[in-house]
């Protein structure tokens, strides 16, 4: 149940990567290439639809001599990360159905090869990384899926089963591979390539690879430093009071928290950014809402 492609290496070798997968020069990317040439972060394999496809991330790669930052990945396919530096597309592998998770408070979001689930102020993320010892970790094993929860064995993980992480249940469900990029990997409106937010109080800078950064300033750009400041939820009157040192009573400052929140997720519409990056919970919090391959720099 992972989609998946081998990738041949110069060396002969074959490598396997699926959705959220890295290519890149640091010891932590699923397929590392250790070449000055290639960026620390270089590319990602991202499942769209029902097409595998590979994402520039810190640097573009060649593709029939041509630099690009989206190719399709088909049966031989050479990729150039650099020069004389070439990876080939050995096979594609699209199933019928992918494993994802869900829980309350955590949309579905596909399986990547090596992950792992937190609970961070009673909110399951997953993240596209093995976690501490207090997450439950998750990887695929080329026939499957694993689990490891925090003092017990690791054990197989199917459509049907379940587990409980910092008093969160997470169901494993099956996603078909058509609508597998909604809403995780393909979202109306907004461009699906990873975030990178680096947030300096008075301005914020989103940086995507795939378009030029979307600079914010202003009341804006602290909304969004406050929130990636607390890494979680926050009271809005308990944010609004931040953003607005001064006296005010509790409807004034509603009226222009959310006077700001609709410029930014103008801001935020107009650049194809998704609008949910800063969202609502439901229970009268806000919170910056990252995805797996979302990087916050709080520089504040």
């Amino acid at each position: 149940m992972r989609a998946h492609v081998r990738f041949r290496l110069p060396d002969g070798s074959l490598r396997e990567l699926g959705h959220g997968d890295q290519v890149g020069r640091l010891w932590s990317m699923a397929l590392q290439l250790d070449d000055p040439r290639v960026s620390e972060a270089h590319a990602m394999v991202s499942l769209r639809g029902d097409q595998l496809r590979l994402l520039a991330l810190r640097r573009m790669f060649l593709v029939d001599g041509k630099p690009v930052g989206d190719a399709v990945l088909t049966p031989g396919l050479e990729i150039g990360l650099a020069p004389d530096l070439a990876i080939v597309v050995e096979s594609v592998d699209l199933p019928d159905e992918v494993l994802a998770l869900e829980a309350d408070g955590m949309t579905r979001q596909i399986l990547g090869g090596v992950c792992s689930v937190l609970v961070e102020r009673g909110v399951p993320r997953l993240v596209s990384r093995s976690g501490a010892a207090d997450t439950a970790q998750i990887w695929g094993t080329g026939e499957g899926w694993r689990v490891r929860l925090p003092g017990e064995a690791s054990r197989d993980l199917a459509v049907g089963d379940a587990f409980t992480i910092g008093g969160c249940t997470i169901r494993a469900v099956g996603a078909p591979l058509r609508s597998a990029d909604s809403p995780d990997t393909r979202l109306a409106g907004g461009v699906a390539s990873p975030l990178t937010i680096v947030t300096h109080f008075d301005t914020v800078h989103i940086q995507r690879a795939d378009r030029p950064p979307l600079v914010l300033s202003g009341l804006p750009a602290r909304i969004v430093s406050e929130l990636g400041a607390v890494d979680g939820p926050l009271a809005w009157e308990v944010l609004a009071r931040e953003v607005w040192r001064d006296d005010v009573d509790k409807h004034t400052l509603r009226r222009r928290l959310d006077m700001n929140l609709s410029r930014l997720r103008k801001r935020l519409q107009d650049a194809q950014v998704r609008a949910d990056l800063v969202r609502p919970d439901g229970a009268g919090s806000m919170e910056l809402l990252l995805y797996p391959d979302d990087v916050l720099d709080d520089q504040t």
